[in-house]
């Protein structure tokens, strides 16, 4: 072997590894750029695992405390990937290795579309991306199972993109491992498009599974889910939870429809968690005209759009007592309609705007009725209910609620000092 190669491969393997928190956990690279990095996974043959997180990232927080850092995620990884840690957001205290991977990092940022928090990203010995996990998981053992999807070429979801742009493949198990690949990944506006190819082979759409592919890839009124979901609410309701498939009608139309007459022709764009909205606010909009629109299109729906559109409005103009009292009549009328996020939603945008009591008291009523069914032990439907009850001064039974939280997310360390903060009384929200 060359000199050349001895010496890099001595110096790659050189690096410091760092491991995460407890002995056995994940080991993470350090002392090595990107170029490097990618090297030294070429030599060894081996897949990269990238943890793309920031500082003020909770999530981000709870995966290193509860899952990299524990014995099962460090055999599983430290065995098959080169693993480095890559921080995406830039902070006074940042020591010379981080301040290192500043260029690194926001060119990696770039190209590979990251916008939210945690991402994880894979790459296979040649350094191309073959995989991504969006968000975190509960457990070490979850994580594990998203992760062993990588190493497989028939999960990879750019390698099974690259073929479905080819047109290689179209059949339906195909499609199917393509779509769940997708929705691992986080790449949310190519599903559409596959699961209207998906459709095209199945003759049921009302199938549990074809619902639950339908709800994932529906997000205007020309997919074919649109209508399957419009004329089968009740069919899909039962299957997706109460309320789901009005969610999806009533956003498509609100974003078609509602938003370009409201803000002057603006849109939604969606960056990561957080939706931008576009566009001048129409300060006189005619909601006879609005209704008129949406009659032509989907009459029995123009009622429960034009009203949930109100609340929105006030929203946009920062005007939170009509707000409460414009979500408080479609709740009142369509609540049966709307699922445990929606309201949930309502209840949650009173909290960090409003400190009007009768405002503040109504929202209670709305987080409460979202803790139902399958979200009575919501960690986030509780967290907004347990800081609402605080806000009106019911300060022993927001305690009570928050440390139902703090057990069932495991001791979160956001939802800790948020106790802590209810316990000495001072002020969360």
């Amino acid at each position: 072997m060359p000199k050349f190669f001895i010496i890099l491969i001595i110096f790659l393997n050189s690096a410091i590894l760092v491991k995460a928190q407890d002995k056995g956990g994940v080991q993470f690279v350090q002392g090595l750029s990107w170029a490097q990095i990618k090297e030294k996974a070429r030599l060894e043959n081996k897949y990269i695992f990238l943890d793309g997180f920031t500082t003020w990232c909770a999530p981000c927080r709870m995966m290193e405390k509860n899952v990299l850092s524990q014995q099962i995620t460090g055999d599983f990884f430290n065995a098959r990937f080169v693993n480095v840690k890559v921080q995406f957001d830039v902070t006074q205290a940042d020591n010379d290795e981080v301040k290192s991977w500043y260029k690194d990092a926001q060119d990696i940022r770039k190209e590979y579309s990251i916008d939210s928090y945690p991402t994880y990203l894979f790459f296979n010995p040649n350094g191309e991306l073959v995989y991504r996990i969006a968000g975190a998981s509960s457990t070490p053992e979850a994580f594990v199972v998203k992760a062993k999807d990588a190493l497989n070429p028939g999960s990879q979801y750019y390698m099974l993109k690259k073929q479905y742009e080819s047109g290689v493949k179209r059949d339906p198990e195909f499609l199917t491992s393509l779509i769940k690949a997708a929705e691992i990944a986080n790449e949310n506006a190519a599903i559409p498009e596959i699961v209207n190819a998906y459709l095209l082979t199945q003759t049921d759409p009302l199938t549990e599974g074809n619902l639950r592919i339908i709800s994932a890839g529906t997000s205007k009124s020309s997919d074919r889910g649109f209508d399957i979901l419009r004329n089968n609410r009740a069919t899909a309701d039962a299957v997706l939870g109460q309320g789901k498939s009005g969610d999806i009608i009533r956003g498509i139309l609100i974003n078609e429809i509602v938003i370009p007459f409201l803000r002057n022709g603006g849109h939604v764009e969606r960056h990561g968690p957080m939706l931008i909205y576009t566009g001048e606010i129409n300060d006189n909009p005619d909601w006879q005209e609005l209704r008129e629109k949406l009659d032509k299109q989907c009459p029995e729906f123009s009622d429960e759009v034009i009203m949930a559109a109100r609340p929105l409005y006030c929203e946009w103009k920062n005007d939170w007592p009509r707000y409460a009292q414009h979500a408080a009549s479609f709740i009142n009328k369509y609540g049966s309609r709307l699922s445990g996020d929606a309201l949930n939603a309502y209840a949650w945008a009173i909290l960090i705007n409003s400190n009007d009591e009768r405002c503040l008291e109504a929202a209670t009523a709305w987080s409460k009725s979202s803790l139902s069914g399958t979200n009575v032990k919501h960690p986030g439907f509780l967290f907004t209910y347990a800081n609402l009850l605080y806000k009106s001064g019911k300060k022993e039974e927001a305690i009570a609620v928050q440390k139902d939280i703090v057990k069932l997310s495991n001791e979160d360390e956001v939802y800790m000092q948020v106790l802590n903060k209810m316990e000495k009384g001072e002020k969360v929200f």
